[in-house]
């Protein structure tokens, strides 16, 4: 993560010499170039923006500002739990849509918007707990369904923007309601609650609406700070895409070498198909390493665990995959290498 100190110093600094009061605009004019450039270089449709407190906060206000308790949302599976639990806090139902490496399957989006969900969430990179990525040809199919039913709301996560080096490949524009967010929560640290929504407009407006009646506006202290680091943590090529990328192909290929098919294209988390998720768990923590089990992440998928490398060294991968190899040979046929 950046060193934020100086960023912060600055914005003080401007603080302290002109406070924003009430009635200035909610987005701020630093922050709100910035985020523009980099939607337009993305190839994002041109959209009002808002700024909202972190990616779940944005996505919660979009669909509040089109649904109702009980209807049907589609969403990958297995995908982000804590857009499932979301969901079930809104009254909202999950519709499954299976996906792979590149991201929704078309078959299984095509029959969840046939079968008349009220909008989709799709995560553009880095998805939580695959590792997928929409690519290029993914996109390809995908628009064409979407597009044949422009009343669906679509949403699209790109809460990956900053850590890793896949290009964005976006979805939205093509029905009357869409909205995209863009988080720095994964790029320069939790702490800063700061994400970009771009859409149509009556969806933003929609958005603008409810964060005016609520908590008014996101922080311009945090906003402003987000200005300034942002330029420096959005290259693909920057130290955390790199990082990354590095330590999930090590422990991606170490895990193949031992016959463990682990899948991870973008992003901190890889996603490895096991028969017993509760033994997976338990056989991995007793040789020292916690792993999430699929549980939490997945509707209609087989069992599964979620592997993280954003703490782990390089020279540790060779040891991951012995250990996970050895817990899987006894109901898995693998073995250790």
């Amino acid at each position: 993560l950046p060193d934020p100190t100086a960023a912060l110093i600055e914005v003080a600094a401007r603080a302290a010499s002109r406070p924003v009061l009430y009635g200035e605009p909610p987005v701020g004019p630093e922050l709100a170039l910035v985020a523009r450039e980099s939607l337009r270089a993305d190839g994002v449709p041109e959209g009002p923006l808002a700024v909202t407190s972190g990616a779940l906060d944005a996505i919660e206000r979009v669909l509040l500002t089109r649904l109702r308790p009980g209807d049907p949302v589609a969403v990958e599976d297995p995908g982000w739990g804590g857009l499932l639990d979301l969901l079930s806090t809104l009254g909202l139902h999950p519709v499954p849509v299976a996906m792979d490496d590149e991201g929704p399957l078309p078959d299984a989006l095509e029959h969840a918007l046939t079968s008349g969900v009220r909008a989709c969430v799709i995560t553009a990179r880095a998805q939580n707990p695959t590792g997928a990525a929409v690519s290029a040809a993914r996109a390809g199919a995908l628009r064409p369904l979407l597009a044949a039913f422009p009343e669906t709301l679509l949403i699209e996560d790109d809460h990956g923007h900053g850590i890793v080096s896949a290009p964005l490949n976006p979805l939205g524009g093509l029905g009357t309601h869409w909205a995209l967010v863009r988080s720095v929560a994964k790029s320069l640290g939790p702490d800063l609650r700061v994400a970009v929504l771009t859409g149509d407009p009556t969806t933003v407006r929609g958005v603008a609406a409810r964060i005016g009646a609520g908590p008014g506006w996101v922080s311009r202290i945090l906003q402003d700070t987000v200005a300034l680091l942002w330029p420096g943590c959005a290259r693909p090529d920057g130290p955390a895409p790199v990082s990354y990328d590095t330590r999930r192909c090590l422990l991606r290929d170490a895990l193949a070498a031992r016959g463990v098919t682990a899948h991870g294209r973008t992003g901190p988390n890889l996603w490895v198909p096991v028969p017993d998720e509760t033994a997976a768990v338990a056989g991995m923590l007793a040789s020292g390493w916690a792993v999430a089990p699929g549980s939490r992440y997945r509707l209609e998928t087989g069992p599964g665990i979620r592997l993280t490398v954003s703490t782990l060294a390089p020279d540790e991968m060779e040891r991951v995959a012995d250990d996970l190899a050895a817990v899987l040979a006894p109901s898995s046929g693998t073995r250790s290498g």
